[in-house]
């Protein structure tokens, strides 16, 4: 088998009415999709998705003539692309998508296959009252599940100390909370202070009282010695990683036991194939892999793939915050059938389709393709 061709293509649909996301004062009133298509002499079409693929264009011809199952060697390009230009994560992801479709296996099969499921925990993000957090909080035990994650974003931590403290006296004992304090990057214009340690463990301690499950990105993505020093200073788990860039951070992260819980998300941080690695080097030091995956249905499909496949986490992160952030609004380059649900129980279910298991739902890729590179609004 040969790959012939490499596509990439952008979409975007319209949001109306706007996300408000907790990350980003600006408002969201388009929410854009890169799908990166390999193509191969058998037939079989690889895709992949959940990042921007800047920087590709000319590169494609490292990667035509090859065998899509030589990984270890096209990952090790796109690590020297994600070097030099951005990056380029989906490529690997259309390239396993190949290789189960050839094997006839989905990919978490052929990755460890580990488990078939996993809980959801509800990854909320949107600027709402602790009043209206509360109240959505109860209808999620009502859905199944079984954790949630509130975003900080207020100038003032104190007020969002409250909302998890509204979240914890609505649903009790219900549901885990997990608290993310959004400290580990900033969007390009953003050039306030983030948290100092002193900071980061003030609120930590304020968060014990409310038997938070972790406190995610406390402190800067880089900040190695004091996420350690955190750690060892709170009760509560440390989780975070999910955009840091390369396979060396992890290991030197790790080495320094900076996080209770890493984060990387397979579709920004390496793809299955390095990812995998980084998950097998931080469990083997005592420590957590649950990806994060706040990208598209696809990044979705390939992190539950990705954490069934290798994963002792307890949950696994579901990007749902209605009606602002819906599956539909998530998930529509992916047919209906083939979307991401929770069940009543709180799981998901990883695909059992040979690849990641999904077809693109051709209608919405028709109506939402643009011609001109999209960022955002």
């Amino acid at each position: 088998m040969k790959i012939t061709g490499i596509e990439i293509k952008q979409y975007a649909k319209p949001l109306d009415p706007p996300f408000l996301a907790s990350w980003d004062p600006n408002p969201r009133v388009k929410f854009a999709s890169t799908i990166v298509y390999v193509y191969t002499d058998e037939g079989i079409t690889g895709i992949g998705s959940g990042d921007l693929m800047t920087g590709f264009v000319g590169h494609e011809k490292f990667f035509i003539g090859k065998d899509p199952f030589e990984v270890e060697n096209h990952n090790k390009v796109i690590d020297n692309i994600d070097f030099h230009y951005g990056r380029c994560w989906p490529l690997d992801i259309a390239l396993w998508d190949i290789i189960g479709k050839k094997c006839g296996q989905p990919v978490y099969k052929l990755l460890g296959g580990k488990q078939d499921k996993m809980k959801a925990y509800c990854s909320c993000g949107a600027r709402i009252s602790a009043e209206e957090r509360a109240e959505k909080a109860k209808e999620y035990v009502k859905m199944g599940f079984k954790a949630m994650k509130i975003r900080f974003h207020h100038e003032d931590v104190r007020e969002d100390i409250k909302v998890v403290e509204a979240v914890r006296k609505a649903i009790g004992d219900q549901m885990e909370i997990m608290v993310d304090g959004n400290q580990a990057w900033k969007m390009p214009w953003d050039v306030e202070r983030i948290w100092d340690l002193k900071k980061a463990l003030k609120v930590a301690k304020e968060l014990e009282h409310y038997d938070v499950y972790w406190l995610e990105e406390p402190l800067h993505h880089a900040d190695y010695d004091n996420l350690a020093r955190l750690r060892q200073m709170t009760g509560l788990r440390i989780a975070g990683g999910e955009m840091n860039r390369r396979w060396h951070d992890f290991r030197d992260l790790a080495d320094k036991g900076s996080y209770d819980v890493y984060q990387p998300d397979t579709v920004l941080c390496g793809g299955f194939t390095r990812t995998k690695k980084i998950a097998d080097y931080v469990q083997a030091k005592g420590a957590v892999f649950c990806p994060h995956t706040w990208s598209n249905g696809v990044g979705l499909l390939a992190n539950l793939h990705m954490a069934c496949a290798v994963s002792d986490a307890e949950y696994l992160e579901y990007p749902f915050d209605p009606p602002v952030w819906t599956v539909d609004r998530r998930d529509y380059i992916i047919r209906e059938e083939d979307r991401v649900l929770v069940d009543q129980d709180g799981y998901m279910h990883v695909p059992q389709k040979p690849g990641l298991g999904f077809e693109p739902d051709m209608d919405a890729l028709k109506e939402y393709e643009i011609r001109d590179f999209y960022v955002g609004e």
